[in-house]
């Protein structure tokens, strides 16, 4: 059985994607486990292989021909989205903002969802690209979860960030903390506990011990502080996932739940905003993080780490949370 076909989005050219890419594309592991096909420029690769040393050589695809294509461990496949026209000139300067790499980076993502959703490829997993080049190109998007939302048609998605000792589901991510207490509420805590639930199911936990954050300190301490927001948005939610046979406890204290959690105690956190889940994923493992976007029609994973301007074209960048990604992609990919 042929290993799955893996699409890999390059991410914003001016950043260390094309540099984690060739680095992770480098290590056997990874050659074992898929068929690498990365949707990007191929000279920008060749460029970020000389940085980094591979001895891989860039091969260029045609999208037409991606299920034909042989694949080894001496070579990259790349395909671009038009053959015809460069997407990214050759002098493109590392580590600068620039529209022109945001907007490349939005077609590498439409063209990886498009072979997704058509199921040529099993599954996508994105370098990072970058916000304000996206939306300086016209793409208002606050990021990868959003957009691949669009363009698969997906009304809700939530975003799960995942470590070797930690998963936390977002509740709200790319909004403002005022904004995401307001859109809180049982229906969406709800049916982010759910994505939850199907997606450890999905990868063999049978029935997942799922802790979900209360949004005040201490959880609200019974009302003592903040204004009922656990018991009118969030414990609503637990009592009808418990009520299908769930194993859910909460709301409980942020300031703690992550600790239980990496020791051993749940499987999954749920977080109601960006800040509360980002941070203890950060902290315990930016280098070997995934983000994995829960909800789509189609599998996504991703590196949990921007597209570091500051290192861009050093070499110097990290590529263990790419090989994790690309693991994570693997690991839910369908089979047959």
């Amino acid at each position: 059985m042929k290993t799955p076909l893996i699409a890999i989005t390059m991410g914003d050219a001016a950043g260390v994607g094309p540099e984690v890419i060739m680095k992770s594309l480098g290590h056997s592991e990874v050659q074992a486990m898929c068929r690498p096909l990365v949707i990007g420029d191929a000279a920008r690769l060749e460029a970020a292989g000389a940085i980094v040393g591979s001895t891989l050589r860039v091969c260029r695809v045609d999208a037409e021909e991606i299920e034909d294509a042989a694949f080894d461990s001496d070579h990259v496949n790349c395909v671009e989205p038009d053959s015809a026209t460069r997407l990214i000139p050759a002098d493109l300067p590392w580590g600068k903002l620039s529209a022109v790499a945001g907007e490349a980076a939005y077609r590498y993502v439409e063209l990886a969802a498009h072979l997704a959703m058509e199921g040529r490829v099993a599954a996508i997993c994105t370098a990072p690209l970058n916000k304000e080049a996206l939306q300086a190109a016209g793409h208002k998007f606050p990021g990868h979860t959003e957009l691949l939302a669009h363009l698969t048609g997906t009304p809700e998605v939530s975003m799960m960030l995942t470590t070797p000792k930690l998963r936390v589901l977002h509740v709200t991510t790319h909004i403002g903390l005022i904004d995401a207490i307001d859109k809180i509420e049982p229906g969406l805590v709800e049916r982010t506990i759910a994505r939850g639930q199907e997606a450890l199911v999905r990868i063999g936990i049978a029935r997942p011990r799922i802790a979900v954050c209360g949004i005040n300190p201490h959880a609200g301490e019974n009302g003592l502080f903040g204004r009922g927001e656990e018991e009118s948005k969030i414990v609503p939610a637990i009592e009808a996932c418990r009520r299908r046979g769930w194993n859910v406890d909460g709301p409980l204290p942020a300031d703690t739940v992550f600790f239980r959690a990496q020791r051993g105690d749940f499987d999954l956190v749920i977080a109601m905003y960006h800040d509360q889940g980002h941070g203890p994923v950060k902290v315990l493992g930016l280098e070997s993080g995934v983000n994995i976007t829960v909800g789509l029609p189609v599998i996504r994973t991703s590196v949990d780490h921007g597209t570091a301007f500051d290192i861009a074209g050093t070499g110097v960048a990290d590529e263990r949370s790419m090989v994790e990604a690309l693991r994570a992609a693997v690991e839910l990919a369908p089979r047959g």
